[in-house]
């Protein structure tokens, strides 16, 4: 009985302190991951008050916030959709794993872990947190933007690509021979195609067996058929979050919009709980001798992500904000890079706190290049237009003076329709009052705008 009580109470008290957390980040406009993040930091081994009672039940919180996340994701596209996304955003998906694997590689090698080491540390740094990505997507209202399918395309491809990746990585670790390891790898890929192609051809039979018109119904089904497709996704070498989209995918219609509104509080309250998690599960002690490390492996990774999502936008015409918008959102590792890192802890100790500080530094800037990195690159382009008019500014100087004098030049030639009224009936002469009067205002217009600087008719016609 204490044990239960001490349980309701460390619940109680951290469901209170994110409520309370998630207030205060909403009144000064930030998302409130990172808050959730060092909230579980404090919290956790090693920190000011480690929580033990309820250690058990927020591990298993973490994973349905994880699936939660990954399915409310899932509903918002079609199966159609994700297809077509596949096919226009591969050469995206290449372009993500060269510029954020590659980091991680050398830098493995660089410190002498080995191919094993390089191959795993490449997975840390290549995969962005769908977890985080999809609540900050939702925290600032970007989930209808332009980009967000580009975004989501990059996520699909590279939450896909771990049926591939963990199962050889596995097999590394285990030093599995070639048969092993291919078996694994036939294993992931024959299931999630299986599930791609229930989603494409029966959608429509699975969204009518699923729905129902009790809402109580329709939310134990979703639920229950979500969570155990991911845990048989799991256990055959792809990823839970894999699954849960996918059954996401499969859903469409009246059911996906049902099923969006009834497990919307649920994905917010354990996608908190997935967030402090990951903080409790990690020990303050263990960061500061790597800190230097992974916030220079972060500062290169970081770079590389936008670049991504710029390049990925900008192949699928979305202007030049929306591209910014695009890379800044990609930045955040999380839930997969634990994965990876805990798969390797066993065969390089070494790749354990290195990971989790890298992680925790991404996971906190994250969310913050994802609201900044659009706004600081606009300010940037303002700067260096300003200085490039500035450097120009002495040639156009000297227009607006013999610009201003040719009215004046024209002045006999503007009275010549005054001299001809006379032999014109007076209708005639309304009428051509008109564009007279029309036609000087355009030629002061367009005067006026030849003698105006450089930098003022840059401003007026991006306006």
């Amino acid at each position: 009985m204490h044990d239960t009580t001490a349980l309701l109470v460390e619940l109680g008290s951290v469901i209170l302190g994110l409520g309370l957390i998630g207030r205060f980040a909403g009144r000064i406009g930030l998302s409130p991951i990172p808050l959730y993040l060092l909230a579980g930091l404090a919290f956790g081994d090693g920190g000011l008050l480690p929580l033990g009672a309820s250690e058990e039940f927020t591990a298993v919180g973490a994973e349905i916030g994880v699936i939660l996340l990954l399915l409310l994701l899932g509903l918002e596209y079609s199966a159609s959709e994700l297809v077509t996304s596949l096919k226009t955003q591969y050469p995206s998906g290449a372009v993500d794993f060269v510029l954020n694997a590659t980091p991680g590689a050398v830098a493995a090698l660089l410190l002498g872990w080995g191919p094993v080491g390089a191959v795993a540390l490449a997975g840390v740094t290549w995969i962005s947190s769908s977890g985080v990505i999809a609540k900050v997507l939702t925290d600032l209202g970007r989930l209808g933007n332009r980009e967000t399918p580009v975004i989501l395309g990059v996520l699909v491809i590279e939450d896909l690509s771990m049926a591939v990746y963990l199962p050889l990585l596995t097999a590394m670790l285990a030093g599995v021979g070639l048969a092993g390891g291919s078996i694994a790898l036939l294993i992931a890929l024959g299931t999630v195609g299986f599930v791609l192609y229930l989603a494409l051809r029966h959608g429509r039979l699975i969204s009518r067996a699923v729905s129902s018109d009790n809402p109580e119904m329709l939310l134990l089904v979703v639920l229950g058929l979500t969570v155990l497709v991911a845990g048989v996704a799991q256990e055959l070498q792809v990823s839970a979050a894999v699954g849960a989209f996918l059954v996401g995918i499969a859903l469409s219609g009246e059911v996906a919009e049902g099923a969006r509104k009834l497990l919307t509080p649920l994905r917010d309250l354990f996608a908190a709980v997935f967030f402090v998690f990951f903080g409790l599960s990690t020990d303050p002690a263990e960061i500061p001798p790597v800190l230097l490390p992974a916030a220079l492996l972060a500062v290169v990774t970081v770079f590389t992500k936008i670049g991504t999502g710029w390049y990925a936008a900008r192949r699928a015409g979305i202007g030049e904000r929306g591209r910014w918008r695009a890379g800044g959102t990609l930045v955040a590792r999380g839930e997969f890079s634990i994965v990876i890192a805990g798969l390797a802890v066993a065969t390089e100790p070494r790749i354990g706190p290195i990971a989790t500080a890298y992680v925790l530094i991404l996971v906190i800037v994250g969310p913050l290049t994802a609201r900044w990195t659009q706004p600081v690159a606009a300010r940037v382009q303002a700067w260096r237009g300003r200085g490039e008019d500035t450097g120009r500014s002495g040639a156009p100087a000297t227009r607006p003076a013999p610009a201003a004098q040719e009215p004046a030049a024209q002045e006999p030639a503007a009275q010549e329709p005054a001299a001809q009224e006379p032999a014109a009936p007076e209708p005639a002469a309304e009428e051509q009052s008109v564009p007279t009067a029309q036609a000087a205002q355009t030629a002061q217009t367009t005067q006026a705008a030849e003698g105006q600087p450089v930098k003022e008719r840059l401003a007026s016609s991006t306006d």
